[in-house]
């Protein structure tokens, strides 16, 4: 097995990689929300947009939709994707738009990408002036005292011949302002489960796996903080994460969907 460095450029796994979620269900349940305690209007960002998929879904649902995200590639993909839609290069902790939107939306836990709580005091500003009276600000986050740092999600793929395996876990210190998320892909010819069932004798180059790991260093709030954050900006409403229905938070479970109206 042979190790490396993930790429920095992830666009040529991220679908893969997250060929598990279910955008439409995700972006039919803020569209509801937005229906709800928003303003009905139109015009959606996307924060973090990555190649698009939500873009995508957004669009059917008749908004008019534009991405924002760091990495050119994945714009590149997400243009071509949703050639409806306007996409920016620009750094969602300090970005600007010259028409106010309705919707703001930011999934994956990719709020949690302001590496820093002045990075994410930034962002949060930044949303509050591109929103237009009564625009909403939907994301989802993860609470840093109730995460597990033993616990970690993991899918198969298959792509061009090959099998994928991609795990991702959080991992907290218990002090500070940084957590950490932690991500693999490994690569093999052969499916995974099968690994050990390989004849000794087999021509091992095509049984050979490559991995690539890598560490992302996140901001890391409690729910508490997170909401004092946002209270000078939004009328904050926490739910459960879960994108078949509406649920307020339990109080007790450390992922929340945040539903903020501008105030």
């Amino acid at each position: 097995m042979s190790s490396n460095a993930l790429y920095t450029d992830l666009s040529g796994y991220y679908d893969l990689m997250c060929s598990d979620i279910n955008y439409q269900q995700q972006s039919a349940s803020i569209h509801r929300l937005h229906q709800f305690l928003g303003n009905n209007g139109k015009q959606h960002l996307d924060l973090a947009c990555g190649t698009g998929p939500h873009v995508r879904h957004f669009i059917d649902l008749g908004y008019q939709c534009s991405g924002l995200d760091i990495n050119q590639p994945m714009l590149d993909m997400a243009m071509r994707r949703c050639p409806e839609a306007q996409f920016n290069l620009q750094d969602m902790t300090a970005f600007y738009l010259e028409q106010p939107v309705d919707l703001i939306t930011c999934f994956l836990y990719s709020i949690h990408y302001s590496a820093g709580i002045e990075r994410l005091k930034s962002c949060i500003a930044s949303v509050h002036r591109a929103l237009n009276d009564g625009g909403i600000f939907c994301f989802n986050s993860v609470d840093k005292h109730r995460i597990d740092n033993r616990l970690s999600i993991k899918h198969f793929a298959e792509f061009e011949g090959h099998h994928f395996a991609f795990e991702s876990g959080w991992h907290y210190s218990g002090h500070g302002e940084n957590q950490s998320l932690n991500l693999s892909i490994a690569k093999s010819l052969q499916p995974f489960t099968q690994q050990a069932d390989v004849d000794d004798d087999a021509d091992t180059s095509a049984h050979q796996t490559e991995l690539w790991q890598d560490q992302h260093t996140m901001v890391a709030t409690s729910f508490a903080e997170l909401q004092a954050l946002l209270a000078p900006y939004f009328e904050v409403h926490i739910f459960e994460h879960d994108y078949e229905k509406i649920v307020p938070w339990d109080l007790s479970s450390g992922n929340a969907l945040f539903v903020c109206v501008k105030i």
